[in-house]
């Protein structure tokens, strides 16, 4: 049965020459998936606004040398996901200059002072408040993850992106990238027990 086309990547041959209209079908279809990847592997909102802008830089850049060998989208996750690498390697390389960036960054958003926010506890229902907090502790059990984890618990939530697509970008065996996901499953479950009512797992959303 043949497989039918990505329209995707047409529309990135269209982009390839030089349709603009095309390539802002494209940013407005994954600029949010995107800039949710990058913030959810890095903890940084100014980062991931920053590092998704990037990547759609780097998709034009590189629009006279694509081919359709992949689904586009599976394309653009491997440019944001390197970019995530490069960053965390930046990070590791010179950390207290990155905690400094994002503390001046913070009082700059902030006006030099500490944000101040409403006392929610006052005004939200019960289920509400423990809604809140679970998705609170699944950020900080996915922040808490090994990077390849992370990344493919997070790209195995691109609905589009099936395990051979997500072993693509992680450029890793289908056999190790379904470990991945497993494994990262599991370490959330167990991280995540005292916060689920039942044993069924659910993707974090």
């Amino acid at each position: 049965m043949p497989v039918p086309p990505d329209p995707d990547a047409v529309l990135m041959l269209r982009v390839k020459r030089g349709d603009r209209a095309a390539f802002t079908g494209l940013v407005e279809k994954y600029k949010q998936p995107v800039m949710n990847f990058i913030y959810r592997s890095l903890r940084d909102e100014t980062e991931a606004e920053d590092l998704a802008q990037n990547v759609f830089l780097q998709v034009y850049k590189s629009r006279s040398r694509y081919k359709q060998t992949a689904k586009f989208s599976t394309w653009l996750f491997t440019i944001a996901r390197n970019l995530c690498l490069n960053e965390l390697r930046r990070r590791s390389r010179h950390p207290a200059e990155s905690i400094e960036e994002t503390h001046a960054e913070n009082e700059s958003r902030d006006g030099g002072t500490q944000r101040q926010y409403e006392d929610k506890s006052q005004m939200a229902p019960p289920e509400k408040l423990l809604q809140g907090e679970l998705a609170q502790k699944i950020e900080e059990a996915l922040a808490e993850l090994p990077e390849n984890q992370r990344s493919a618990i997070l790209l195995c939530r691109q609905e589009d992106l099936s395990y051979e697509e997500i072993a693509d970008i992680l450029d890793c065996s289908l056999s190790a990238t379904k470990s991945l996901i497993h494994r990262g499953r599991e370490t959330l479950k167990e991280k995540l027990k005292p916060y689920l009512r039942t044993g069924d797992w659910h993707e974090p959303k």
